[in-house]
């Protein structure tokens, strides 16, 4: 299996920065439950992966309509 520019980990300032929002909306949607971290370290950062959360985030809008 290889791995795609999407399989990167994220901090959760370089996903606001590639969705075009800051990183407080991306720490509200977390706390919200509309996007689940793929992982977070002990410290509690979160660690995220580009499509897994566009992947989430289409599924909320289908929810919505």
């Amino acid at each position: 299996m290889t791995s795609g520019p999407g399989d990167k980990l994220l901090t959760t300032g370089e996903l606001a920065k590639l969705l075009g929002v800051s990183p407080g909306a991306i720490l509200k949607w977390t706390r919200s439950g509309l996007i689940i971290p793929t992982w977070s370290t002990p410290g509690g950062h979160h660690r995220w992966r580009l499509g897994d959360v566009q992947e989430q985030l289409r599924a909320a809008r289908k929810r919505d309509d």
